[in-house]
């Protein structure tokens, strides 16, 4: 038996082909309405226009593609289905034998596809990109001036290890006057000083910090020993971004970043992380609906009715509309009404997964 037939690789083809050509239309429109809204700002703030260009937009549109992407799968499946049904090509395929649950085999192929890329567009790719765009928009759309210092820095970086540093500069990644103790049952073990302290960023040595000036004070018992260095290389289990915590940050972290960020963060008992899980299970839990989505919309328009594409387009758009606010309003409750974060992430899929359930048993047999 063949993995793929031909009437697989037709629907196959159809389902992909609608699916990029209505992000290219849909994108291709926010894109124009986005440059009319900020062309102004653009021009007044002195943007570059291959900051515009490659900057913005090159990440702009992959951004918005995959937030709307349960949008798009949606509007694809109910789009050349209807086309099908109308064209009575779903009876005659019916009557040939072959079953609905056969058929839908080639939706499910083309929604994993769709899922694999949104889910490593999601973890990798689009953090990435989001750091250049969102840097963008603060400097030349909205003209906010993000916080690169702080000062009188306590955190527990390690289990019986605090640090402290008297003030960060994050344009050069650089902390001065720091301080890191060292306990074991209580006690203070060691103290190490040192004026200055800067994170490498180019090697591929991670939490590698440079100090200088550095001096070690170590207590066994009732023996002191002191050494001093001029300048040693050390791990510190410290980030730049653990000192400065931004708007939208956890857009620009990838999923890997984003769980030990969030594992770090923890131990050190630092609260205010529910933006951060919910934004790590989204990324698991979205690309999941494209699943979801394809059920719903294949037997919901596999169907011929008197309305035709217009009213199965209709309820297909209220339904993935309703999945777009619902994302929103269960992040929202996440954050500020204390719903677990895994939860506000799966619950649309959730809600939606006995809708699928319940028009799959309706659909055409």
């Amino acid at each position: 038996m063949k993995l793929f037939t031909r009437l697989d690789k037709y629907i196959i083809k159809k389902f992909l082909g609608t699916y990029v050509f209505s992000i290219l239309l849909i994108i291709t429109i926010a894109v124009v309405f986005d440059f009319n809204d900020n062309v102004d700002k653009f021009t007044t703030n002195n943007a570059p226009w291959d900051g515009i260009i490659f900057t913005y937009y090159a990440n702009f549109i992959p951004f918005y593609s995959n937030l709307f992407s349960a949008l798009f799968v949606f509007i694809s499946v109910i789009f050349f289905t209807v086309k099908l049904a109308d064209n009575s090509e779903v009876i005659a395929m019916l009557a040939a034998g072959v079953s609905f649950k056969r058929l839908m085999w080639p939706y499910m192929f083309s929604a994993a596809i769709i899922a694999g890329l949104n889910f490593y567009l999601a973890t990798d790719v689009i953090p990435r990109g989001s750091v250049k765009r969102l840097a963008f928009e603060n400097l030349y759309k909205k003209r906010i001036k993000v916080k690169t210092w702080a000062d009188n820095i306590h955190l527990q970086v390690d289990s019986g290890v605090i640090a402290y540093i008297e003030h960060f500069d994050g344009s050069s990644n650089t902390g001065y006057h720091l301080s890191l103790d060292k306990f074991e049952n209580k006690k203070l073990v060691s103290h190490l000083t040192a004026t200055s302290a800067q994170y490498d960023t180019i090697s591929d040595v991670r939490f590698k910090w440079s100090l200088r000036n550095v001096n070690i004070r170590e207590l066994r018992g009732s023996k002191e020993k002191i050494t001093r260095h001029h300048q040693l290389d050390s791990i510190i289990k410290l980030e730049p971004q653990d000192f400065l915590v931004t708007n939208k940050m956890q857009e620009t972290m990838t999923s890997s970043q984003l769980r030990d960020y969030i594992e770090r963060q923890r131990i050190r008992g630092i609260a205010g992380l529910k933006d951060f899980e919910v934004e790590y299970h989204k990324r698991i839990a979205s690309p999941f609906a494209a699943f979801v989505l394809s059920i719903i919309g294949a037997s919901l328009s596999a169907r011929k009715r008197k309305g035709g594409m217009g009213t199965a387009l209709g309820i297909g758009l209220a339904l993935s509309a309703t999945y777009i606010l619902l994302q929103g309003i269960c992040a929202t409750f996440s954050t500020q009404a204390g719903m677990a974060p895994w939860l506000a992430a799966w619950l649309p899929n959730i809600i939606y997964i006995p809708i699928a359930v319940y028009l799959y048993h309706k659909a055409p047999r």
